[in-house]
């Protein structure tokens, strides 16, 4: 018995550390005492907890967890950093809000800015149609926004007037508006197809004829340009390259001159305030073909148009 203590364990003899007192299968576990410093460790958890749960929120209530003794709470920091990140903006948004938009290139850390701006709220708002990358759709009519193709402009100026009026805004006097005739019972069969090769001539991509130059040049050129060069003015794309809105297939085409699909563009005065519609200008215009600003310069025999 001398090899147990009074608790009736048995004492390991090599090693003097009591057993735990059961065995299996011969094998016993001894009743080796923990390090001192892990002991400590875990005492001090528990002193921290115990403050922890008293200054912070820690126990979950109904609607609420309690609110500890210090007041702090996780909701009240987040509204302390936006508020924070809210006040750095604002002094950004608001030389923004004073810089005429054709003036922002000149200063490059605010034009960068507004970039940055922009391109968050394109995300938002404009992705849905031109595509996150800002390739539009050649089968939905959406226009890609990273060539150099523009129907009413593609200085920053033009870009911020149709984003602000929008495109065919039913009630809005000064939205973008251009409307192109279906021809289908205007023209004859045979100059339907000679116009529609015509206008791939212009490309390059047919042979052009007498018909359809003549058929052009009495039907299309007022809008489209002789040269099929196009008209911001009417909002007329370019004929003569190779960038299309709606197809480039003779069936594309056809269906163009015979029934036209007009595309349309929501007005964002009202839904985004001036300076988001600045910034999103701004993000447009950096995408690839944005053009500089040219003041036009005022001739008393000619008649100005204000519009842009």
């Amino acid at each position: 018995m001398a090899n147990k203590r009074p608790t009736g364990k048995r004492i390991d003899e090599p090693t003097g550390t009591e057993t735990v007192g059961h065995e299996w299968d011969g094998i016993e576990e001894l009743d080796t005492p923990m390090p001192r410093w892990w002991l400590w460790t875990f005492y001090l958890t528990i002193v921290f907890a115990i403050f922890y749960v008293i200054a912070f929120p820690a126990w979950p209530m109904v609607d609420k967890a309690t609110e500890g003794v210090l007041g702090w709470s996780s909701r009240g920091q987040l509204a302390k950093e936006i508020s924070a990140a809210d006040l750095a903006r604002q002094g950004v948004r608001d030389r923004l809000a004073r810089i005429p938009i054709e003036r922002l290139p000149e200063d490059s850390a605010l034009m960068a800015q507004a970039v940055a701006g922009g391109n968050a709220a394109f995300k938002v708002n404009c992705v849905q149609c031109h595509g996150s990358g800002a390739a539009g759709s050649q089968n939905l009519g959406y226009p890609n926004l990273n060539d150099d193709d523009w129907l009413w402009g593609g200085d920053l100026r033009a870009i911020e007037y149709t984003l602000t009026h929008g495109i065919r805004q039913a009630g809005h006097d000064e939205t973008r508006m251009s409307i192109m005739p279906a021809f289908e019972g205007m023209l004859e069969p045979a100059q339907v197809e000679a116009v529609v090769s015509h206008v791939l001539s212009l490309s390059g991509k047919a042979e052009g004829s007498a018909l359809g130059a003549q058929t052009f040049a009495d039907n299309c050129a007022v809008c489209h340009g002789a040269r099929g060069e196009g008209s911001r003015e009417f909002g007329a794309p370019s004929l003569n390259d190779a960038i299309w809105l709606r197809g480039s297939t003779r069936e594309d085409i056809r269906r163009q001159v015979l029934n036209p699909r007009l595309g349309m563009m929501p007005k964002w005065e009202g839904r985004l305030d001036p300076v988001t519609i600045k910034m999103l200008a701004a993000y447009v215009h950096s995408l690839g073909g944005g053009e500089d600003f040219v003041e036009v310069a005022a001739d008393p025999a000619v008649e100005v148009d204000e519009q842009p």
